[in-house]
């Protein structure tokens, strides 16, 4: 099962580019996507061209325009939700789960601190109610999560660590601790598993010429169970695919 996760930063404004391109080439079984910005309704309409091939679940914020993700997959999934029943957090529309046979795959949009750390308390709480999700649907079978998870998890995973460090979301020390609870419980970074000393970024800027000059974060993650990294067979950072500040990652695993 090849499964292609990629925060698009607006489905409408994504899909006016090179979008059903790439996504034919790239031929994903399963096609995650976040950062929608745009109703249910609305992410429908815009991958139409898609709906014959794949089956789709959506989730919208309350608030227009912001957050939301997708889910596409060929193969007809045991059962889909959303969120983790949490009203609190719930209501941006970040978490769709799709369980297949041998795993539950959730796609995420871990919120963003703000750019003044002005959410930095309320995403330490989502954190931590993140887990405890997570850990909830490996009692049942194992787990993969995929997604934009806002975080650089060491100083590896981005250019300018010093000048960041406890000043920019994405990289506090509350934002690491929580990605290293994750780890710890048992669930693996998968590229950084398998390159353990490669610099390499998912996000760029659209400000100064960031990605041209490769000034960048790898904030977009694949997160396996313990039990599934011998199911790998390849993870790859998509970097040289454009039409959004993210670019994608893909991953290959047995099913």
């Amino acid at each position: 099962m090849k499964v292609i996760t990629w925060n698009i930063n607006g489905i409408r404004a994504v899909v006016k580019k090179d979008f059903f391109e790439i996504i034919d080439d790239l031929d994903p079984d399963v096609l995650c996507l976040q950062e929608t910005k745009a109703q249910e309704s609305e992410t429908e309409k815009a991958l139409t061209p898609l709906l014959e091939d794949y089956k789709a679940s959506f989730s919208a914020a309350e608030r227009k325009g912001y957050s939301g993700t997708a889910t596409l997959s060929k193969k007809e999934p045991v059962s889909t939700s959303e969120g983790m029943n949490k009203q609190e957090h719930d209501e941006e529309g970040r978490i769709i789960c799709t369980e297949f046979e041998n795993f539950y795959l959730v796609n995420v949009y871990i919120p963003n601190s703000g750019s003044e750390l002005n959410r930095l308390d309320y995403r330490e709480e989502w954190d931590k109610d993140f887990l405890s999700y997570l850990k909830d649907l490996e009692a049942k079978k194992p787990v993969v999560v995929c997604g934009d998870l806002n975080v650089a998890h060491q100083a590896i995973d981005l250019k300018n660590d010093k000048s960041n460090y406890n000043k920019t979301a994405g990289y506090t020390q509350t934002e690491i601790d929580g990605m290293t609870r994750m780890l710890e419980s048992g669930f693996i970074d998968v590229f950084r598993h398998f390159n353990p000393d490669t610099e390499a970024y998912t996000y760029w800027s659209y400000r100064f010429n960031a990605r041209k000059k490769n000034i960048g974060w790898r904030l977009d993650y694949f997160l396996v169970s313990e039990s599934l990294i011998d199911k790998v067979k390849n993870i790859e950072i998509l970097s040289e695919i454009k039409g959004s500040d993210h670019c994608p990652v893909s991953l290959e695993i047995e099913d």
